[in-house]
């Protein structure tokens, strides 16, 4: 394929950027990146009481951290709308539209006289061939799209197949409202045309709109691109996806400490299948991606499959990088700054050394940043109960024989305090469990961490040993 092929995402500020968003921008992003092509950027930000400033910087920053790059400038759609107005005049020009006087009185009451006669076109045309000179003088007219009311409206859709419509149940489409705003179906066919679309890839919620952009279309004489309508995201149990399932924005699974490169493969695999493969490279979701292969059935979201792989990401992430994406998540983070602020060389290189034990055991960031607490306590350590109920009496003098014991390695790492230890457990008759665990707690303040000897290596011969004196009894 050439490298014709422009795909668009085109979410509404009136909110973050969701899940299902995330996963349509990067459908978007795939196919086009596949078809050597590019995708395009447009907010549509029409509806002008609900649209947000802040909901545009959410946007933008969710489609950067997940490193879904978009070409060329953003397009705000409401900065069109003088060119919207301009293809509704033409449309009224050519005789393709009409102006409509329809008071709100009758335009409910036809609403009404539809639905008890079960009728989806719910209004009666009673302008469309009406002489304007009859017009009331208090009325602001609308433009509608004077449709065709025979025949079909069919789009042959790349995933949902061939969907036919009935001419005769699609209303005349407001084009051009009252107030001279445009409405957000001309506004799309016209900004999909202007930008030069050729596939357009979104939710299946928007099908039926497809029918009735279409006509935009056809009355216009333009191209229709390509379309795809993907399946939603539905929760585990097959209902609406809703903020228990984990409709969250895009930012609170960055703060909830989950990797761009795991979400992005997390979200390739909700709607569209690979053969038995779950784990891909960026190079592999481009070099594999397809529309023939997105499923119509709903997508089931799972939170426990999200956090598996995440974790797998994690456990084959760079140390270094690690350490980065350790930083960033505390800058999304509220009450991490005190963490923040112990961040220094020397607690950087101490992340680093722990970073290939503490990744083994952590799902995600939070998890991650939650094993490395030892590394930034303050002295004396606050114990927790299990810690607590640990240092017994007798469990704080065997510390003080332990300080004495580790006080004399001289080249500190963990294979010679391991020595060490291993050396003084058989001297006195006890086994190494015996040692570790009140040795933990007096290093840790808890009675989890990594490898006893890591936790030596990572703090150092002069911290370990100041912990130890504190919680010793002599």
């Amino acid at each position: 394929m050439t490298d014709s092929v422009v795909t668009r995402f085109a979410p509404s500020p009136t909110g973050f950027l969701h899940i299902g968003g995330a996963r349509t921008a990067l459908f978007n992003w795939l196919y086009a990146k596949k078809h050597g092509g590019k995708m395009l950027l447009r907010i549509e930000d029409t509806d002008r009481e609900r649209s947000t400033e802040a909901a545009i910087v959410a946007i933008l920053d969710g489609l950067k951290w997940l490193e879904l790059g978009w070409e060329g400038e953003v397009i705000y759609q409401f900065s069109r709308a003088a060119r919207h107005r301009e293809v509704a005049e033409q449309l009224l020009a050519d005789g393709k539209a009409y102006r409509c006087y329809a008071t709100a009185e009758e335009l409910a009451a036809m609403r009404e006289k539809a639905r008890a006669e079960g009728r989806t076109r719910l209004y009666d045309g009673m302008w469309r061939d009406r002489d304007p000179a009859t017009a009331p003088n208090d009325v602001k007219p609308t433009i509608r799209l004077r449709a065709p009311q025979t025949g079909e409206t069919v789009i042959e859709d790349q995933v949902q197949g061939r969907v036919v419509w009935q001419n005769e149940n699609l209303d005349d489409l407001v084009l051009l409202r009252g107030d001279g705003n445009p409405t957000y179906m001309l506004a799309v066919v016209v900004d999909d045309h202007d930008m030069g679309v050729t596939h357009v890839i979104r939710g299946d919620d928007h099908l039926i709109n497809a029918a009735r952009q279409k006509q935009i279309y056809d009355a216009m004489g333009w191209t229709l691109p390509s379309m795809s309508h993907i399946p939603l995201i539905h929760g585990p149990d097959g209902s609406k996806l809703s903020k228990r399932h984990g409709a969250l924005g895009v930012d609170a699974y960055r703060a909830m400490g989950y990797l761009p490169a795991a979400l992005r493969n997390y979200l390739v695999r909700l709607g569209w299948s690979h053969g038995d493969q779950e784990i891909f490279s960026t190079e592999e979701m481009i070099a594999a991606f397809d529309l023939a292969s997105v499923g119509r059935a709903a997508a089931r979201f799972d939170f426990a499959k999200l956090e598996n792989l995440n974790g797998h990401y994690i456990r084959h992430a760079d140390d270094q990088s690690l350490v980065k994406m350790f930083e960033d998540v505390l800058d999304h983070l509220p009450g991490r700054g005190e963490l923040k602020a112990k961040l220094n060389d020397t607690t950087r290189a101490q992340l680093v050394k722990a970073m290939p034990a503490l990744k083994e055991r952590a799902k995600t960031l939070i998890e991650l940043i939650d094993g490395a607490y030892f590394i930034f306590a303050d002295r004396p350590l606050e114990l927790d109960p299990k810690a607590q109920a640990l240092l017994t009496p007798e469990n704080r003098k065997l510390i003080g024989q332990l300080h004495s014991a580790l006080e004399k390695v001289e080249t500190w790492s963990g294979a010679t305090t391991e020595a060490a230890l291993r050396t003084f457990a058989e001297e006195n008759s006890l086994k190494l469990g015996a040692v570790a665990q009140p040795l933990r707690a007096a290093l840790t303040g808890r009675t989890t961490s990594p490898g006893i000897f890591e936790v030596l290596d990572v703090l150092g011969r002069q911290e370990s040993l100041a912990r130890l004196k504190d919680q010793s009894t002599t």
